[in-house]
């Protein structure tokens, strides 16, 4: 009995998260692009890390995350990290704080824009590609930009010049309702291609990915050798059990 209760409440979690899935989708504007990061891709990260304190650090930290940790993970020196990726003044030890006071951001944006360091974990990679990639121009807005996949958001698009000029598709209002979004349409490219600029967001939200648990770097390394070990252990476990069951008829 027990186990078939197990078994019921197990069926009902699946169902439940098969449920909400979907959902959450819906909400946020749409289906997710996969973004195909890989974390262990100790270029594309330095490459995200480069966009990240170029075009993200102004506004957003990372608080969890230490230059030193750059340095140790990315296979840099305190010397490449210091000349090429802090721009803030701050000690080689210190975590990456952005220069802009909270409170002036608030009043700027509408709201403080928000810390970053586990929005790799929080949103995962699908989401921060897809959104990264779903801007377009709105001049209903204050900044003059929106969003497909998270509408009315108050980040303005800072990879436009990269990426172009984009604008919104409507499809037919139904009665009673808003026009909805059918897609986005390239009107003006930027300074680069399609898939160089697919291969820029990937490069950030790898970045994204790694900030959100450095630790899963060396947790992955360390995995192989785990597996290793248990495997050699239960070799010698099965020995032993045929040395000692071997006089048993």
């Amino acid at each position: 009995m027990i186990k078939n209760a197990m078994t019921k409440v197990g069926l009902t979690l699946a169902v439940a998260l098969v449920s909400i899935a979907p959902a959450a989708v819906a909400s946020s504007g749409g289906a997710l692009q996969h973004a195909n990061t890989r974390p262990d891709n100790i270029a594309s990260v330095q490459r995200g890390a480069k966009l990240f304190m170029n075009y993200c650090v102004g506004c957003h930290s990372l608080q969890f995350v230490r230059y030193s940790r750059l340095s140790e993970d990315l296979g840099l020196t305190e010397e490449q990290v210091m000349n090429n990726l802090n721009f803030t003044g701050a000690k080689f030890g210190d975590t990456i704080v952005s220069s802009m006071p909270a409170a002036d951001a608030a009043v700027w944006f509408g709201k403080a824009p928000p810390d970053l360091s586990l929005e790799g974990r929080s949103k995962g990679p699908d989401w921060i590609y897809t959104y990264l990639k779903s801007f377009y121009v709105d001049h209903s807005r204050p900044l003059g930009w929106n969003n497909s996949l998270f509408p009315g958001a108050s980040m303005p698009n800072v990879l436009w010049e990269m990426q172009g000029l984009q604008h919104a598709k409507m499809g037919h209002a139904k009665e009673g309702g808003d026009a909805h979004i059918e897609g986005l349409e390239l009107v003006q490219p930027g300074t680069q291609t399609a898939q160089q600029f697919d291969e820029t967001v990937r490069d950030l939200t790898s970045f994204l990915q790694y900030a959100a648990e450095p630790a899963a770097l060396k947790r992955q390394k360390l995995g192989a050798w785990v597996v290793l070990y248990l495997a050699f252990f239960t070799f010698l476990a099965w020995l032993l059990k045929k040395e000692y069951w071997k006089d048993v008829h």
